[in-house]
């Protein structure tokens, strides 16, 4: 259904999905959907304000102490609140713990604006996938119960077979590359009702056969520069977002 809604300000909370890695831009800084989302909105309404306080590596935990207070505090027209994935994927989780904080996210969130917006995050199809899925699909349903009680609107991102594809993924194998993103922004423009510009769900031409040697000089890359310093960060208790401040911390006009 299209709407004739115009949302003056938008806040994004989250971690590296929401913070746009992999949409590398020229000058090696992150764009990703929640921008391009963000530059649609303001094409829309003059003044539009925009606030991007997702950092990749947060878990839930600290998405709900470090974001959702000064979240709330904007009194932002739309929220996108996506958390919960770093915590999955990681080899011990308490899925329970996990449901509870973003439960209680939520319920910080939804009352302090117009329209709050969840997702079903988006998943790599792959044996990685297959093993987390048991765990991503009980937090996914705790997302929909949270979305009918608050009247959010909940994003199906993981349902989609195309966004699911490894050619929409960097070469890390963790997050969207551009043409991802592109498609993750398109989603939530029209889950707000507005005018498609094209389906985002559109599914991409036959993958080309891969030889044996170029897929095993892949996994030793990625190996080599995102696998083993993942490991090395898990093992020693950091994180990629260790002192890393949002992109967008405040609340301030639009600039693409």
């Amino acid at each position: 259904m299209q709407t004739d809604i115009t949302y003056s300000s938008f806040v994004a909370v989250g971690d590296s999905f929401t913070e746009g890695m992999s949409d590398e831009l020229p000058d090696g800084t992150y764009r990703g959907w929640a921008d391009l989302l963000a530059g649609r909105l303001a094409a829309r309404a003059p003044g539009f304000r925009y606030a991007n306080l997702a950092v990749r590596g947060k878990l839930i935990g600290q998405i709900v102490e470090e974001q959702t207070g000064p979240a709330a505090a904007m009194g932002a027209d739309l929220i996108t609140l996506v958390g919960g994935l770093n915590d999955v994927l990681r080899p011990k989780c308490d899925v329970g713990r996990v449901c509870g904080l973003l439960e209680e996210a939520v319920e910080r969130l939804a009352p302090t604006c117009k329209q709050l917006v969840l997702m079903r995050s988006p998943g790599r199809r792959g044996p990685v996938l297959e093993r987390f899925q048991p765990r991503m699909e009980r937090l996914f349903s705790v997302i929909d119960e949270l979305g009918a009680r608050h009247d959010a609107t909940v994003v199906d991102l993981f349902s989609s077979e195309v966004v699911g594809d490894p050619r929409m993924w960097a070469e890390d194998r963790l997050h969207l590359n551009t043409e991802g993103h592109r498609r993750v922004a398109e989603a939530v423009w029209q889950a707000l009702g507005h005018e498609p510009e094209d389906d985002w769900n559109a599914p991409l031409p036959p993958a080309v056969p891969v030889g044996w040697l170029t897929r095993r000089t892949a996994d030793a890359r990625f190996a080599r520069r995102h696998l083993g310093p993942w490991i090395g960060r898990r093992l020693t208790g950091r994180s990629s977002g260790d002192g890393r401040a949002p992109k967008r911390a405040e609340l301030l006009p639009y600039e693409d």
